[in-house]
């Protein structure tokens, strides 16, 4: 995984140190002296650019390349994570598995720029008051894992995503089947099927199909933190400020892969769209011809709030959507609890068939 920090700093305008983005104030923030810096951010989502896809899977527009600063690189090698960071940042562990084994490497060749961003929404107080309530809540974990998975140790980071949006049509034909019946000798009634030639048309808008370009987070989980609003008033146009004090990590699946999986993902829903069409009660050898046009993307940045833990041999991870506060999470299981569980369940089950057997 590829991460850059600090990408633009806001010095404080009374002590001169660097402001951070606070999601529960909505504005840069000294974090030393409170201070609210003044900056101005683009608010209007008419600003955020819709690029055309397959000029760009031809040629990387230049303008869109380039977070326009200086980095160094180091990979982990526990995860094989590639953090980039600009160089008064001094690295000690891997954000995302813990690792304090860093190795530098050269500098990575700058990656499209994102296009619009959805800002933190939910405080780091917050987050933590969720994430207690979330080890409580998973009886058969271990009595030891909220102390073993310590929330001091949660971080914000800004993951990267694709969009896509196209105008998708698709003719279809199939074989439709009625159902009808009738009665053999011995009066059972028998189901039997007519077929017959059906075709159809199906046009649909698809919008911001999101396809996450982290290798950092485990893939569940990302999709359990969804939705993030991206169509909406909620996404802005990408500004540094948002991202001043926060780790923003670089796409590591790249616009070609992530236009292939949304691509596919487009192609499954329009066949089941295709298939509520057929008429009758069944159907069979639907095929479908698709085109697709007015096919553009965005790189966003979407907030996540994460916890990476070790239990045992393995290791763990607890995601929080950094705007919706949805949580999902990781957890070791404690055998002797499942194992309780499971005998007091025979135990039930012995008790019933014994009472159902005096009646």
């Amino acid at each position: 995984m590829t991460e850059v920090t600090a990408l633009h700093k806001y010095p404080c305008p009374a002590c001169g140190a660097d402001a951070e983005w606070n999601p529960s104030k909505h504005a840069l923030i000294c974090p030393f002296c409170g201070t609210n810096s003044p900056a101005e951010f683009k608010e209007d989502a008419s600003g955020i650019t819709e690029n055309d896809l397959l000029t760009a899977l031809k040629a990387i527009p230049a303008d869109q390349k380039g977070w326009e600063v200086t980095k160094k690189s180091v990979r982990c090698q526990n995860c094989n994570a590639i953090s980039i960071f600009d160089p008064a940042h001094v690295a000690q562990r891997c954000d995302f598995c813990g690792s304090p084994a860093l190795l530098a490497i050269e500098d990575q060749k700058s990656p499209i720029t994102p296009s619009a961003l959805l800002p933190f929404n939910i405080p780091e107080p917050k987050v933590r008051e969720t994430m207690r309530d979330w080890y409580g809540s998973h009886w058969f974990a271990p009595n030891a894992l909220g102390g073993k998975a310590l929330t001091d140790t949660v971080r914000g980071v800004y993951l990267p995503y694709w969009t896509f949006d196209a105008q998708a049509s698709g003719q279809w034909q199939a074989e439709s089947g009625t159902y009808y019946y009738t009665e053999n000798d011995k009066g059972e009634r028998e189901q039997h099927t007519q077929w017959s030639y059906a075709s159809g048309a199906v046009d649909n808008f698809f919008d911001d199909i999101l396809v996450p370009a982290s290798k950092g987070v485990h893939p569940k989980l990302l999709a359990d933190l969804e939705p993030f609003p991206t169509t909406g008033k909620e996404l802005k146009p990408y500004d540094p400020g948002y991202l001043s004090g926060w780790v923003v990590e670089q796409y590591q699946i790249d616009l070609m892969a992530a236009a292939k999986d949304s691509r596919d993902r487009m192609e499954a829903a329009l066949r089941a769209m295709c298939a509520s069409q057929v008429p009758g009660d069944t159907y069979r050898n639907l095929t479908v011809s698709s085109s697709y046009t007015a096919q553009t993307f965005k790189h966003v940045l979407l907030p996540v709030w994460l916890l990476t833990y070790d239990y045992g041999a393995k290791s763990f991870q607890v995601a929080v959507n950094g705007y919706t506060g949805k949580i999902t999470g990781e957890y070791p299981l404690s055998w002797i609890k499942v194992t309780l569980a499971v005998l007091a369940a025979l135990i039930v089950v012995l008790i019933l068939f014994s009472l159902s057997g005096k009646h």
